[in-house]
Parts: C-alpha cells; structure tokens; sequence
C-alpha cells in the first residue's frame, strides 16, 4: 500500500482528501500546516506529497523546495485555490510535479495520484546491450 502525504490547513478540505484516498486504497496521514509536514516528511517514508499552497507557518513553495534538498524524486502535487498562471509557474518552480486548482472532481484527483505514482523512481532504464534484427545485429557494450 502506497503512502500519501496530505498537507492542507483547511480541516474540512483535508478530511476530504484523507477520506477519498483511503477509500481508494492509500494510506494517508495528514498535517495541517508547512511545518508540521516537513516534519512528518521526514520522519516517515511516502510515496506522494500533496500539498496546499497557502499554509500556515510555512507555504507551499518553501515547503516543496524543503523538500526537494532532502528527495528530488518525490512526487508532488500541488492543490490549491491560486489558479493564476503564475502561481502555477512558481509551483513547478519551486519542484512540484503537478499542480490543480479548487474545486477538483476528485475523480480527476485519483488519476493524477496514480500517473504521479507509476513513476519509478528507483531503477533507471538503461538501454539494451544487444540487439538483433533478422541478420542484422548491434552490440553497444562494445
């Protein structure tokens, strides 16, 4: 089972969020401000971060690039109520992976968390030492 980290401040926006993706097989925990989810970034290990921008404490932006010093590889979806197109630009900026704005059908949520998800982040694909074709054939380790 897979671990997601929700950081949200608006309680009743978070209890959403936690309740859907459960409901749809994730683990969830959940902080209510940017500190308070560095903090559980660290201490615990998860799979996708999604993150509110305006938080108490500590925003969206520092939060992402915190956390991009300790994990370059993380996912992280920003969701917000900032819908400019530059508040999106300084999303990606500071290393999120995925932006959407309130409201979300939450089905669309759930698509997003599982192409976030389906990455590898652990193996790098390297490409084939041989290949052969009818008569023809490659070595590139050579």
């Amino acid at each position: 089972m897979q671990n997601i980290l929700i950081i949200e401040d608006e309680k009743r926006v978070a209890d959403l969020l936690k309740t859907g993706l459960e409901e749809n097989g994730y683990r969830t925990m959940v902080a209510y401000d940017g500190v308070m989810g560095l903090r559980l970034f660290r201490s615990y290990p998860f799979q996708l971060v999604i993150s509110d921008i305006v938080l108490p404490k500590l925003d969206g932006f520092e939060l992402c690039k915190e956390i991009r010093k300790s994990n370059v590889r993380i996912p992280v979806l920003m969701l917000t109520a900032l819908g400019s197109t530059d508040d999106k630009l300084d999303g990606f900026d500071a290393g999120a992976d995925d932006y959407m704005t309130k409201p979300f059908d939450f089905r669309e949520l759930i698509a997003r968390v599982k192409v976030l998800l389906k990455r590898d982040t652990g193996t790098v694909n390297r490409p084939p030492e041989h290949v052969s074709y009818a008569d023809l054939s490659i070595n590139f380790s050579l």
